[in-house]
């Protein structure tokens, strides 16, 4: 199933990228369609504009052509009749211009109504202050450009076209001016010029109308802020405060089940703390253990070797002395075996962690390792066979060889050491059908006595021993069985034990079983 096209982009693989891109966005969006909508109402409103002055101007400019032109066959134009007819239909808040067929011009309305021209005064020089800059020069480029501007549109209009123009005046103010040609029998007698001064209403319009988007995508943008602020920012400051109390000692794990039940990235974050904080206290409490087992099995080594020093002054049969020797031999060995596992055990969770996993072939690995025991094999000692029914493609695992070999060194002494002299161990590289996941078997089976079956779990728990009579006293710390089943997890993989047993149900041996992930 393909993914929707949001999640290929970095945002759209995280639901709070998501929302915070969406909120954001949210608000540009607003202001887009604001200013989208506002300049087509500009634009209608400034088009409104020019056609009612256009029809205003069309109209009088016929009334004027009608009333104010005399001669035939050569018409022209009454100045005086003109300006009294044009002053009779000035509308309110206009500025209505006459020019003659030569661009002169004839009327202009402004001077003659009543408007006043207000100019605020300059502020009041204090004593010593230079006086401002001139604004004459300005206001006289002002003027000069609107006369241009309005020379231009009249010619236009003396040409006999229409002209509708957005410009500014002399105070730099922009208007709406329409001039009309004023025709008799097709001849332009002049032209009459309408300005509306509206246009800067109209922004102020325009900047009215905004205001209510502005304040909706302010609104959109506080709203995100809070939400972000409340989904994300208040979240993370309570997982710092729980990671705090975890810290000082002030409680076992994180919990804060409304934050792990979220479904985005700050829930994952929770169930992850929570996770590695449970961990960690597990991890602390193995230490614990294993700090308080490793002191329970050096005492008594310790303990007998002072035992046997404190008696031997006191004896005085040298067969005696010989056997308290032998003693102290022993329990220096023990003691010796027991320092050498507990140091290859408190350095395994590092070698783990620090060596970088590679392709390891199984098969190989095994054929080297059993190759050590047949060829220093003895006649009498426990032989070891290997079979293996997987191709070399099919026995590779991604993992560590030193560690794996080393599980399969504790599981070929253990198997020794429980067979009778003479027998054999067997080791068998298969293909599991147990779990999809773990394809890859490795069975190891042995003819001793097997393990009682309240056990078949408790053998690989530290320190546990159960030894068969006569196998020396020390030898064995207890440890080799969880190391192998610590390396075993740490590779993904299963472990466990389990009696071998003959067609009428008795125990003929014991069997041990590895399951690991096949890379391929």
């Amino acid at each position: 199933m393909a993914r929707p096209w949001f999640k290929r982009f970095p945002f759209g693989q995280s639901r709070l990228g998501r929302l915070i891109f969406g909120l954001n966005l949210l608000g540009l969006v607003i202001l887009v369609i604001g200013a989208l909508v506002l300049s087509d109402l500009r634009r209608s409103l400034i088009v409104t504009q020019i056609k009612s002055l256009t029809s205003q101007a069309e109209l009088m400019a016929e009334v004027i052509a009608e009333v104010s032109t005399e001669g035939e066959p050569q018409p022209h134009l009454e100045p005086e009749n003109a300006v009294f007819v044009l002053s009779r239909f000035i509308p309110a808040g206009q500025r209505a211009r006459l020019f003659d067929d030569k661009g002169k011009q004839l009327l202009d309305s402004y001077p003659l109504s009543d408007t006043i021209d207000v100019h605020a005064l300059a502020p009041a020089r204090l004593p010593g202050e230079p006086p401002p800059k001139d604004k004459t020069s300005k206001r006289e480029a002002l003027r000069q450009a609107a006369e241009q501007q309005l020379r231009t549109e009249v010619m236009m209009a003396l040409s006999g076209s229409e002209s509708a123009t957005v410009r500014a005046n002399e105070r730099g103010v922009k208007i709406v001016s329409v001039s009309i040609p004023l025709k008799r029998v097709k001849e332009v007698l002049g032209v009459l010029t309408i300005e509306g001064g509206d246009v800067d209403k109209i922004v102020q319009a325009q900047r009215l109308a905004m205001l209510p988007f502005i304040l909706i995508a302010f609104g959109v943008t506080m709203l995100s802020s809070l939400l972000l602020t409340w989904l994300v920012s208040r979240p993370i400051q309570r997982l710092s405060a729980a990671a705090d109390s975890v810290r000082m000692a002030q409680t076992r794990a994180i919990s804060l089940p409304d934050l792990e039940a979220r479904r985005d990235e700050i829930g994952v974050l929770a169930r992850s703390l929570e996770s590695m904080t449970d961990t960690l206290w597990r991890r602390m409490e193995e230490i614990d253990r294993f700090a308080a087992d490793v002191s329970h099995e050096i005492k008594n080594p310790l303990t007998s070797i002072r035992s046997a020093l404190e008696t031997l002054p006191m004896v005085k049969n040298e067969a005696a002395k010989e056997k308290l020797l032998a003693v102290i031999n022993q329990d220096v060995r023990r003691a010796d075996r027991l320092i050498t596992d507990i140091s290859n055990a408190s350095r395994l969770d590092a070698e783990l962690s620090r060596d970088t996993p590679r392709t390891v072939e199984i098969g190989a690995l095994l054929e080297d390792v059993i190759s050590l025991y047949q060829q220093s094999h003895i006649a009498g000692e426990v032989s070891v066979d290997f079979k293996r029914t997987l191709t070399p493609a099919a026995s590779k695992v991604s993992g560590r060889e030193g560690p794996l070999g080393q599980v399969f060194r504790n599981l070929i002494d253990n198997a020794r050491s429980f067979s009778p002299p003479g027998g054999e161990v067997r080791v068998r590289l298969e293909h599991s059908g147990l779990d999809p996941a773990l394809p890859l078997s490795i069975v190891l089976e042995d003819d001793g006595p097997g393990i009682p079956e309240d056990n078949l779990e408790t053998i690989f728990q530290r320190f546990y021993t159960s030894r068969p009579k006569g196998t020396s006293f020390g030898r064995n710390s207890g440890l080799g069985l969880s190391i192998s089943r610590q390396i075993i997890a740490a590779h993904g993989g299963r472990i466990w034990a389990e009696n071998r047993k003959d067609a009428a149900g008795n125990v003929i041996g014991a069997r041990f079983c590895i399951l690991l992930p096949s890379v391929y």
